[in-house]
């Protein structure tokens, strides 16, 4: 690591630690040359994934846009955010564990209706009349009617 002082190109690293979020590493060094002491913070550079959506088009993966469309689901509905928080994360976490640089939006939508419907029967099935573009009330019953089957 290059000095910020002298522009030395070695330094030594004297104290590591996570940062309090845990996304990163900080630590602390110094250089060979002036001894002096500076500060650098380390992450994990990752690759961007890309949501490949249903009329085809790329855009950047955002997990964010999920977890909205999960509160929208379960908006008046007894879920709380911890859950909600906890659900984008494992839909997040299996997306990023494919290890592929390109996910299709059918793929996310499936990962968030199993989680809904472990956490909500409602939410599950107002998520899933939209991510599945029900057309007329007798596609939302078959819906409806497979759900009181699985049960």
């Amino acid at each position: 690591m290059k000095c910020v002082y002298c522009g030395y190109p070695e330094s030594k690293v004297v104290d590591s630690r996570p940062t309090e979020e845990g996304s990163s590493i900080r630590r602390r060094r110094e250089c060979l040359s002036c001894k002096k002491r500076f500060t650098t913070y380390e992450k994990i550079d990752s690759l961007p994934l890309l949501v490949i959506k249903k009329n085809g088009d790329r855009v950047p993966f955002d997990s964010d846009k999920i977890k909205i469309g999960i509160i929208k689901a379960c908006e008046k509905r007894p879920v709380p955010m911890q859950d909600i928080e906890a659900l984008v994360a494992s839909v997040e976490k299996a997306i990023f564990n494919s290890l592929r640089q390109e996910v299709t939006s059918k793929e996310i939508g499936e990962l968030v209706m199993k989680g809904l419907k472990e956490l909500d029967d409602v939410a599950y099935v107002r998520f899933a009349s939209v991510y599945k573009e029900f057309k007329d009330v007798d596609t939302f019953m078959q819906e409806l009617q497979r759900l009181l089957e699985e049960k």
